[in-house]
């Protein structure tokens, strides 16, 4: 991979195993405010965006509100959770191989601490740029234009680890090269990406030149 120093990753669906609590806890949203059923396959596209982007999609009107009840079901669910077996892991060796780790994802801030932190591997990175910290979210390359700056490096120094089209299209129109993680379930794995890394493990191997395929 180059130049590569810093490693910066997405949460849900690449650190963290959360769609089926996701989709759950917004399903049952819409049927508390809309009095509705929905099925999961038409609420995929809330997968990687910020809520209230998802919300208004969907047609409620005070998003905030609206947000902060899907994040109560979400915690409700929290048994539904957990990080993807091999992320602690490659976590760790990649700092022990003195990569960076960083976070850019579509949480805010509030989610960030509630819905990631708890899990105890907020530790790992240096640099985390929320929803809100740049003027426009993914699919924008805002968010990773602004971690970039405020590490004071260039696009070819780093390498974004996400799992939706919307991470794809935020690293291309930053200029960074983009590795789609495909270890989760239901990836669609004809998203543009430099790398397609079926296990936390390759994403070790392809910066390391195979010195991590032991991990896991």
């Amino acid at each position: 991979m180059g130049r590569c120093r810093h490693v910066v990753f997405d949460i849900d669906g690449t650190l963290l195993d959360t769609e089926a609590a996701t989709l759950s806890s917004l399903q049952a949203l819409i049927r508390e405010v809309q009095h509705r059923d929905a099925g999961v396959d038409g609420l995929r596209f809330a997968l990687g965006i910020p809520g209230e982007v998802s919300l208004r999609r969907l047609g409620f009107t005070d998003t905030v509100a609206a947000n902060a009840r899907w994040g109560e079901l979400l915690r409700e669910r929290w048994s539904m959770m957990r990080p993807f077996d091999g992320i602690e892991e490659l976590l760790r060796r990649l700092q022990s191989e003195g990569y960076a780790l960083g976070i850019v994802t579509s949480k805010d801030r509030g989610e960030y601490a509630s819905d990631f932190v708890p899990f105890g591997l907020s530790g790992y990175f240096g640099r985390v740029v929320c929803a809100g910290d740049a003027p426009r979210s993914k699919p924008a390359p805002d968010p990773l234009v602004a971690y970039l700056a405020r590490c004071g490096i260039g696009a070819g120094e780093a390498v974004y680890v996400g799992d939706t089209a919307y991470d794809s299209q935020c690293a291309r129109g930053a200029g960074v090269d983009f590795g789609l993680a495909a270890w989760g379930g239901g990836v669609d794995v004809a998203v543009e990406a430099r790398y397609v890394f079926r296990s936390p493990a390759d994403v070790l191997a392809a910066l390391t030149g195979g010195r991590g395929a032991g991990l896991g």
